[in-house]
């Protein structure tokens, strides 16, 4: 049996003093890693749901156009407007216009891969793990009986 410290009439005596210091030091790493993995997750999945809407919205302005370079343009204008609340380090709008060169009458689409890069290099403030890259594909038909240039 061990006699309780005259000081503080706990059990055990000085022996537990800075136990709780040494917990928190030993602790603190594995928290902040913690956080820094949930931190990381929700701008990957933040970046994800924001480049599928970017090429969807692409795809569907590009179809809203009459000729392949307007629709190009503005495909890419879009996409990357719809990006910029993103914290990309490298992003890409890419608009395939091919369906425009189908005759009027045949259904045709036009589609829009949006890339993004996701800086991640700064959440444990020594340069890892660098960063992801999220993509996407968005389609949009084209009138059938439009006109097209």
């Amino acid at each position: 049996m061990t006699r309780p410290d005259p000081e503080s009439g706990t059990p055990g005596g000085h022996r537990d003093r800075g136990a709780a210091a040494i917990e928190l030091v030993l602790l603190a790493p594995v928290i902040l890693l913690v956080m820094a993995v949930m931190v990381g997750g929700a701008r990957v999945w933040l970046a994800r749901a924001a480049v599928a809407d970017a090429a969807q919205s692409a795809a569907r302005a590009a179809s809203l156009e009459y000729a392949a370079g307007p629709a190009g343009a503005q495909g890419r204008e879009i996409g990357l407007a719809a990006l910029t609340d993103v914290p990309c380090a490298r992003r890409a709008v890419v608009i395939d216009t091919a369906g425009f060169g189908v005759a009027v009458g045949v259904p045709a689409t036009v589609s829009a891969q949006v890339t993004c890069a996701v800086d991640l290099g700064d959440l444990l403030g020594f340069g890892l793990p660098g960063t992801i890259t999220v993509q996407a594909e968005g389609h949009a038909a084209l009138d059938t009986y439009r006109r097209r240039r």
